[in-house]
């Protein structure tokens, strides 16, 4: 292995991230099993590799625990930080609104174009309906993220 593969896998910020987001993964496939009605190993299995959106976000998970970490190893002040924190802001707004909102759209126009499908006869293909984050799924990945990069300083 190169030291500069060696020392990526040895950077306390990198692995904290990658372990924020196996985590949040892993919890997101459980919580979709136990949420179904039958309990389907392949759904949960689609949900932890492909599918958007569900219980715990991982893209809050990932972003704060990379700010979070960034903050305690390099400082609060350091640019590092800052640039970390400003691109997590980014990415849960984006989970919390724009993700969601287009995802709202698109099931407005499936559900409007279906509609008109009926009436008129015409084909219809729908769109991809892609799922956001609601406020708790974003916190607990938030929280879930910086728990993970507090533990990875701590031990």
């Amino acid at each position: 292995m190169s030291a500069a593969v060696k020392s990526l896998f040895e950077n306390i910020i990198f692995l904290s991230t990658v372990t924020s987001l196996v985590t949040a993964q892993i919890l997101k496939g459980i919580f979709s099993l136990f949420s179904q009605k039958k309990l389907k190993i392949k759904d949960a299995v689609e949900t932890m590799f492909w599918r958007t959106g569900g219980m715990p976000s991982s893209h809050s998970a990932i972003v704060c625990s990379l700010a979070t970490s960034t903050g305690i190893k390099e400082g609060i002040s350091s640019t590092f930080f800052i640039f970390s924190l400003v691109f997590s802001m980014v990415v849960l707004r984006d989970s919390l609104g724009v993700r969601r909102s287009a995802g709202q759209q698109a099931r407005a126009l499936n559900i409007l174009g279906k509609q008109t499908a009926e009436k008129t006869g015409l084909e219809f293909k729908s769109v991809k309906e892609i799922r956001g984050h609601s406020i708790l799924e974003v916190f607990i990945g938030a929280l879930l993220g910086i728990i993970i990069a507090i533990l990875f300083h701590l031990f």
